[in-house]
C-alpha cells in the first residue's frame, strides 16, 4: 500500500484535492487585489453600508421567538 494514497475504501476530501485548492488560491489572490485597489472606495461607502444593514437586521431578527406578553404575570396579584 502506498502511504501517499488513501486506502481503496476511503476518498480524499474535496478540499484536499488539487483543483479546489488551486481555485481557492486564485480566489484569495483576486480578493486581495480587488480590496487593495478599491479600498478607498469601500471606506467611503462603509457608513452607508452600516446604515443599510440596520433595517435588514431588524427585518431578519428572529421574530418567531417573541411571545404574547399579555399572558405573563409581572409579579402583580390580581384580586
Amino acid at each position: 500500500m502506498n502511504p501517499s494514497q488513501p486506502p481503496s475504501g476511503e476518498t480524499t476530501p474535496r478540499w484536499r484535492r488539487p483543483l479546489p485548492l488551486a481555485w481557492a488560491a486564485v480566489v484569495v489572490i483576486a480578493v486581495f487585489y480587488l480590496l487593495r485597489e478599491h479600498w478607498g472606495h469601500l471606506l467611503g461607502v462603509w457608513p452607508y453600508l452600516l446604515l443599510m444593514l440596520c433595517p435588514l437586521m431588524h427585518l431578519l431578527h428572529g421574530h418567531g421567538q417573541h411571545r404574547d406578553h399579555r399572558d405573563h404575570d409581572h409579579g402583580q396579584d390580581r384580586r
